[in-house]
């Protein structure tokens, strides 16, 4: 019997490379190149292309029109998608196995069975588990259907047949097609699933929410190609052993990234969160040392999360340790604090973590950052009722975070009377119980504090 032929493919860009090297060609990432077998182009394909050759024409021909929306009925969903769902597109959703993806998308289809025709395909799981939990869930699944299938053949054949508004794919990983030899979850088997999906998504109008595995350091499991193929990815957060679920928008065609919707597992499903800044405040009963709350911006939204931060006298080599922050950034901050602000802390373990298991990547957490180093090092609780925001820069200087007014609205809603802020951020006009204190640079933000105290 004939050998079949080998490639090697990229996992993260999908290059392919006729022997195994330890560096892609490609995208130069190392140890990325798995063997796959070598597919035949096929000869007829069973879609046509996308659409017939277009004609030039310029852009201030073209009309732009926003994109209509499909409401899902679960509020933080429709949030994290940009607004709901839009016909043709393809959504990929993933997360830790057992965070709430198969829940959560179930919900949504038995929302959307009222008033659109829609349609789940379960590759993992069979009729019986998906309708046991659609029965603990108390769910309306009367105009529900259910397709227990893996080969993408058959799966396009009752898309076309059936014209649903919404389809899920539970999940990529497991569809094979067979115009390829290669095993279900391979580099090449997921491309293919996925480019197919896609291409029919388009010609249909179908809206397509594919479901997919993640890695172990919390990536998307399979090609990275499959992130660019979709529309909007959505990633799912949050500790298994919590109750709360972050869904954030990563890539959004037609919304805003960064969009983050927020979630309570309950008995009876997903629930969202109307005032998700209570979940980021811990309830203390008297002010503590080494406490800060900050505004940061998820999107569109302002949240109030509370920074915590632990200093205490080294035994050996100080620690560095951060939770849900960037660390890197708080060995800079300390050389900051050091330099300009003459708190030394080279000989201290220092911990820093955000409440509640939210992950912070914006640079206006540094004040927070700083300030509540600086409260637990002299064991002094930081004033009440203060919100803190800004960019610190290796100079010392204090720059403006975007979406000032917003955020000090929101902590204004929420009872925060005094705010420390970049003085470019300093309102125009003076917002309602709220007083704002402008600083330039991390050394006046320090000295402003302990006038306070």
């Amino acid at each position: 019997m004939a050998k079949l032929k080998t490639v090697y493919t990229c996992t993260e860009c999908g290059a392919t490379s006729p022997k195994w090297q330890g560096q892609c060609p490609g995208c130069n990432d190392w140890n990325t190149l798995v063997e796959t077998v070598a597919e035949k182009a096929p000869t007829n394909s069973r879609f046509e292309s996308l659409a017939p050759a277009a004609r030039l024409q310029n852009l201030s021909e073209i009309e732009a029109r926003e994109a209509e929306r499909i409401p899902t009925g679960i509020g933080e969903f429709d949030r994290a998608l940009g607004g709901g769902l839009v016909a043709g597109g393809v959504v990929l959703i993933g997360g830790d196995p057992g965070i709430g993806k198969s829940t959560l998308l179930l919900q949504a289809l038995s929302h959307l069975s009222a008033e659109h025709k829609v349609l789940y395909v379960s590759g993992e799981e069979s009729g019986e588990q998906v309708a046991l939990r659609a029965r603990r869930l108390g769910l309306d699944t009367r105009r529900l259907p259910l397709m227990a299938e893996i080969n993408l053949e058959r799966i396009l054949a009752t898309l076309q047949a059936e014209k649903p508004v919404v389809a899920v794919i539970d999940s990529i990983q497991t569809l094979w097609s067979d115009q390829l030899s290669s095993a279900p979850g391979s580099v090449a088997q997921v491309r293919e699933c996925a480019a197919q999906l896609t291409r029919l998504a388009k010609q249909a109008g179908i809206t397509v929410i594919l479901v997919g595995h993640v890695t172990k350091e919390g990536a998307l499991a399979g090609p990275r190609v499959l992130e660019h193929i979709v529309d909007t990815v959505l990633y799912f957060e949050g500790d298994t052993h919590s109750s709360f679920r972050l869904v954030r928008a990563f890539k959004n065609r037609f919304g805003a990234v960064n969009e983050l919707g927020v979630f309570a597992m309950t008995e009876s499903g997903l629930k969202g969160v109307s005032n998700p800044s209570a979940l980021f405040l811990s309830q203390h009963a008297q002010d503590v040392p080494g406490s800060c709350v900050m505004v940061t911006q998820e999107g569109t939204r302002p949240l109030l999360v509370e920074i915590q931060a632990l200093v205490d006298t080294a035994h050996g080599n100080p620690r560095r340790l951060t939770v849900g922050l960037e660390a890197q950034r708080l060995a800079m901050l300390l050389a900051v604090l050091h330099r300009h602000a003459g708190i030394v802390c080279f000989d201290q373990d220092v911990f820093v973590n955000a409440v509640g298991g939210v992950k912070i990547t914006e640079p206006a957490a540094d004040l927070a950052v700083l300030l509540s180093i600086a409260s637990s090092l002299k064991n002094k609780p930081l004033p009440s009722k203060l919100i803190v925001f800004g960019e610190v820069g290796l100079a010392g200087e204090i720059r403006p975070a975007p979406r000032g007014q917003e955020r000090l609205k929101e902590a204004a809603k929420l009872g925060f009377s005094r705010a420390l802020i970049p003085e470019a951020n300093r309102p125009k006009q003076g917002i309602a119980g709220m007083e704002v204190i402008a600083v330039r640079r991390v050394e006046e933000a320090v000295a402003r504090i302990r006038e306070m105290e």
